[in-house]
């Protein structure tokens, strides 16, 4: 794995964002597609969003809340889950004990700004200054520095506001196109792990994931192909033309076995989403009985 990786410069040519690219190969690579819809998988949307389901609150300062992780959640979850995951599997590779609270979701701890808050998985200083400072400085402080030198301050200004506009926006429309995939009332949760490309294990990537509209390179380019998610957890690594071939095939294959193949709208997995973040709604479990016995791993 050489993408994005192995120096600052690799990451900034190939994938410079809020979080480091060998700790996304890490926490979805390998623990959200090899754990989807268990406890141990880091992006469970019910799981991670207990808090929130179980807060004694008014509905509408849930609604808040959730309007607020969706234009920070790069950096507010996605960023520090991603880099505790990749120091997670730092210590099981030197044999290290794993430490309470590991398949606990990680978000931003504001204390971390002062050299304080929780430090069990990661120091502060490396996550800020090795994850998120990269970006923060090259997209707020170095791309609108043109623009001091071109028009003075007060177009300074309105370069970085709309920076932070902008970074506002896409943090929204990924939280639309992906942390959609994977929750629902019409979605599955498992109790046990299964052994990767077996029949439970394709079984799986099916029930537990939900496609958007497909079919049009303009609708497939709007949602970032991530509309294949089915067939994305099936053939993690094909290419986005090859999604689109396999879809209708894939989708022909379920409705003959009775295997439910959920696809609707993404708005429509929007709203069942915050459904599942709020409380208002909860994932299916899937009957352990009901599981092939040698897929499984206890």
């Amino acid at each position: 794995f050489k993408f994005g990786v192995g120096s600052l410069v690799r990451r900034a040519v190939d994938w410079l964002d809020w979080m480091l690219v060998e700790a996304w190969n890490v926490e979805h690579n390998q623990l959200h597609h090899y754990h989807l819809g268990e406890d141990s998988d880091p992006d469970l949307v019910e799981m991670n969003m207990d808090y929130l389901r179980t807060l004694d609150a008014p509905l509408g300062v849930k609604y808040l809340a959730v309007g607020l992780i969706a234009v920070s959640w790069k950096w507010w979850y996605y960023s520090p889950n991603t880099f505790k995951a990749l120091k997670a599997n730092e210590r099981r590779k030197q044999g290290l004990e794993e430490l309470p609270g590991t398949h606990r979701p990680q978000t931003f701890d504001f204390a971390w700004l002062v050299g304080s808050g929780d430090q069990s998985f990661f120091s502060s200083t490396d996550f800020l200054f090795n994850c998120l400072f990269p970006y923060w400085l090259q997209r707020f402080v170095v791309l609108p520095l043109p623009f001091l030198a071109l028009g003075g301050l007060r177009l300074y200004v309105a370069a970085l506001v709309n920076l932070v506009l902008a970074e506002l926006l896409t943090n929204a429309h990924s939280f639309l196109v992906i942390a959609t995939n994977h929750a629902g009332d019409d979605l599955y949760r498992f109790e046990k792990h299964c052994k990767p490309r077996t029949a439970t294990f394709y079984l799986r990537q099916v029930i537990s994931s939900a496609n958007f509209v497909t079919g049009r390179d303009s609708t497939d380019f709007l949602q970032g192909w991530l509309n294949y998610q089915v067939e994305h957890h099936i053939w993690p690594d094909l290419s986005m033309l090859s999604y689109q071939k396999a879809q209708p095939i894939v989708k022909q294959i379920c409705l003959k076995h009775n295997v439910p193949y959920i696809q609707h709208n993404v708005f429509y997995r929007l709203k069942k989403l915050v459904d599942i973040m709020v409380g208002h709604a909860s994932m299916r479990k899937f009957p352990t009985a009901f599981e092939r016995k040698q897929d499984l791993v206890d």
